[in-house]
């Protein structure tokens, strides 16, 4: 079996002193130097026992240690389990005691919160040529037997519990080479890495990809607009980014002044994560002087099953076409189906093995005959292109990251004066936003200050809502349940 990081052996038997990563602080990672900093690490983790079926998991932000933590788990046999640091200790908590881990990697160097929370852990520092990390042994940790997974990507189901999607090195491998042909990925080609590593675009078309082609990722812990602007001044060749930063990309630039984009080097750039508004895609193909392709995929496809291949200028919003050896079909006997619309079904190399310890959840989406279900209302159009018409299931994809509703309004009815609350996911700018409608009663009203601290105790960033609708009643049907497609016409006025 042909393992994750063999990605990376090939490449450096290809190109060894070409530039791999460029870290965050200006450091620059070779891929011979990556390839040491991967064994430093393995070494690392053998030496706390960690063994093949164990999870590791790494709470990171986007730099050259985690993707060295990454491969050597795969070098290893064990599972990669990448976290978000920016995340609150209590949601942390819910995946170290659901996958039990033999070690925890922090990647203190180039996160605050990942330092935050190793403290917490009373973690050690490590070094080596990945630099500076700190490592935790929480667990007496048993390894698993499926020698299939290389990384456990954490979601949130729709009871708010978190559920562990298993990708296989097959999955991975898969993922990242048909990213290199799409984008045209090769030696010299420089590619901009602020998408995380803890969800699929960024491990998958971004970090893996970059390996698979020679290419070099200039890598980012958070974004800045400002930074981008002036990385795409210099060498920047490949942008993939979510709407949200194209957009504000887009005003920046006319805050200089100008009306589009002059970057002597950029020749690729994409959105994903949202359907495209044709006039957003016009405006955006306007400012950067080159067609935006888009793309579609879930964390339980690893990566894209569709993308798109469009000439500038081609009024196509879809999200394209199927991949070599993917299958779509569209269930139309869903709710909101028929004439065409249904459920987006899809089977391929890229779709998860299954959600880790939760067989139910896996046997509700995924048949025996590999068909997943993605729970995305799609059509076809005539040439075979796959165009997304809504959802039937309740996820939210703010800024490039996915916010489950439950897992927000778990987490806003703790407060004592909530009675209860829904969280919907609204349109605007580009981006789809989180917007809460809490219900409480008259006379034990909290303040919208109140409710906004109270939530950043318990959510990571790009979870809390931002709009608080404060309400004595929400609609809701004589069950007692909310009707949330009702929420934003009873709350026009306030919503503006």
């Amino acid at each position: 079996m042909e393992r994750w990081d063999n990605l990376l052996t090939l490449s450096v038997g290809d190109v060894p002193d070409r530039t791999a990563l460029i870290d965050g602080n200006g450091s620059c990672f070779s891929y011979l130097t990556l390839q040491r900093a991967v064994e430093d690490m393995r070494i690392v983790l053998t030496d706390a026992g960690v063994r093949p079926g164990d999870r590791v998991l790494v709470l990171l932000e986007n730099c050259a240690a985690a993707v060295a933590t990454i491969f050597a788990c795969s070098r290893i046999g064990a599972w990669a389990v990448p976290v978000n640091a920016r995340q609150t200790a209590p949601e942390i908590e819910k995946v170290l005691s659901h996958c039990q881990p033999a070690a925890v990697i922090a990647t203190t160097a180039a996160s605050p919160d990942a330092a935050r929370h190793a403290a917490r852990m009373d973690a050690r520092e490590v070094t080596g040529a990945f630099g500076v990390v700190h490592l935790a042994t929480p667990f007496p940790s048993a390894p698993e037997e499926d020698t299939r997974v290389a990384a456990l990507l954490y979601t949130t189901g729709t009871t708010g519990d978190p559920k562990g999607v298993m990708l296989s090195h097959a999955n991975l491998l898969y993922g990242a080479r048909q990213a290199r042909h799409f984008r045209g990925l090769e030696p010299g080609k420089i590619l901009y890495g602020v998408a995380p590593f803890t969800h699929v675009m960024g491990l998958t078309s971004i970090m893996s990809a970059t390996i698979c082609s020679g290419a070099t990722a200039r890598l980012e812990t958070r974004f800045s607009v400002e930074k981008l602007y002036a990385e795409l001044q210099k060498n920047m060749t490949h942008l993939p980014a979510v709407p949200q930063m194209h957009a504000l990309l887009m005003g920046y630039v006319k805050s200089q002044g100008h009306d589009r984009l002059e970057s002597p080097t950029l020749e690729y750039t994409s959105s994903g994560g949202a359907p495209l508004d044709p006039e957003w895609k016009r405006r955006a193909e306007r400012f950067y002087g080159l067609p935006l392709q888009n793309g579609y995929g879930l964390t339980e496809t690893c990566s894209a099953v569709t993308v798109t291949w469009n000439t500038l200028g081609d009024p196509d919003v879809s999200v394209g076409r199927e991949l070599p050896d993917t299958e779509i079909r569209i269930d139309e006997d869903v709710p909101g189906g028929g004439e065409g619309v249904g459920e987006v079904v899809a089977r391929g190399p890229q779709i998860m093995l299954g959600y880790y310890r939760n067989p139910e959840a896996t046997a509700a989406v995924l048949d025996a005959d590999g068909w997943l279900k993605t729970g995305d209302l799609g059509q076809m159009d005539e040439g075979r292109n796959l165009h997304i018409r809504g959802r039937l299931k309740e996820l939210i994809i703010h800024g490039g990251f996915n916010v489950y509703p439950p897992e927000v309004e778990a987490a806003l009815n703790e407060h004592p004066k909530v009675i209860q609350c829904a969280v919907i996911g609204m349109m605007e700018g580009g981006d789809e936003k989180v917007v809460a409608f809490v219900q409480v009663s008259p006379d034990n009203r909290p303040d919208e200050a109140d409710l906004r601290a109270f939530a950043a105790e318990r959510l990571a960033g790009y979870k809390r809502p931002s709009r608080i609708i404060i309400a004595e009643d929400l609609p809701a049907a004589p069950s007692g349940k909310i009707l949330k497609t009702r929420l934003a016409e009873r709350f026009a006025d306030a919503l503006g």
